[in-house]
């Protein structure tokens, strides 16, 4: 069976399950046939895997068939803890895997939830096998996240009080994060102050005024000039959904695999350099522990994939 595109669920689909909305694309195929497509994880809704086959769509809502089944998800085991305590719990997130479940899925049955994980259910999982600490709570608490794409270095709360003072930490922007990115064309060490808001006018985020945009600095370091491409360094002073993101394309340079914010309002920047995902990777995290006080940092070098990426952009290879 050949892939197909993501199509849009029509208005006459509407309500109705991903099952049935598939097998009036794909003439010919049994129920079962279509629920074994859903099973071997060739199917997708809004670019995430689908596994339910009586999940009901939306109106608008892509549905996608993917050429061959897509990756097994992350295991527990495969998932590297930095460091942990009663109070806190700092880990290392794989590209391709989200940091929390969405309010929706919340829900769901374990069962359900380890078809398709997050790395919070992956770190609660690893944690509540090993029986690391005595946290005051069970309950792994989100105080920062990264995108789905994303990977590097990333901090659960296992308190209260760890929750309370890392949020401090956080809102008041002492927090290190600085992340490794590669960027189509020659962009300049510089650095970046505007006002993001949540719709620049195409139903992306994006620069606005600062009477209704939140302030956003970032730090940008040119570290290596490739032909064609740039990698730096940013450095976050405030932490806005998808800052780096739009502050380098809002520059005309784009990270490398987006397919969000290469779309500006009135040109579609390209990306020559192949890369089959968002290269964008958090290689260090720092703050005080929010207990003791003791100043913290971590660093994780670059994943495979961009350190391959970056080589054969090096040789000048797209």
């Amino acid at each position: 069976m050949n892939a197909i595109a993501p199509f849009p669920v029509s208005a006459a689909e509407a309500n109705a399950t991903v099952t049935a909305v598939l097998r009036r694309k794909l003439v010919g195929l049994s129920w079962n046939q279509v629920r074994s497509l859903i099973a071997a994880r060739r199917v997708k809704v809004l670019g995430e895997l689908c596994l339910d086959p009586a999940r009901r769509v939306k109106e608008g809502d892509l549905v996608e068939l993917l050429a061959r089944p897509a990756p097994r998800p992350p295991q527990p085991e495969s998932i590297a803890i930095r460091y942990v305590d009663e109070h806190l719990v700092v880990v290392e997130k794989p590209a391709g895997l989200n940091s929390v479940r969405h309010p929706s899925e919340l829900h769901w049955k374990d069962e359900r939830k380890f078809l398709s994980p997050t790395l919070h259910d992956l770190v609660a999982k690893v944690l509540a096998s090993q029986r690391q600490g005595r946290a005051t709570s069970s309950r792994l608490r989100i105080v920062h996240r990264l995108d789905k794409e994303t990977s590097g270095l990333l901090v659960f709360a296992r308190s209260v009080a760890a929750e309370r003072g890392l949020g401090k930490q956080f809102h008041a922007h002492s927090v290190i994060r600085r992340y490794v990115a590669v960027v189509r064309g020659d962009c300049p060490s510089q650095r970046i102050h505007n006002f993001l808001v949540r719709d620049r006018g195409d139903g992306r985020r994006g620069s606005g005024s600062a009477l209704v945009g939140k302030e956003a600095i970032t730090y940008v370091e040119a570290l290596e000039r490739l032909p064609g491409f740039t990698v730096v360094a940013c450095r976050l002073e405030t932490g806005r959904t998808h800052q780096i993101r739009i502050h380098l394309a809002e520059l005309g340079h784009p990270v490398c695999g987006d397919r969000v914010y290469r779309v500006q309002p009135d040109r579609l920047i390209d990306d020559p350099s192949g890369a089959l995902r968002l290269m964008l990777h958090a290689c260090e995290l720092g703050f005080e522990h929010p207990i003791t006080g003791e100043a913290m940092r971590w660093h994780m070098p670059i994943p495979a994939d961009m350190a391959g990426l970056i080589e054969r952009l090096r040789r000048g290879g797209t």
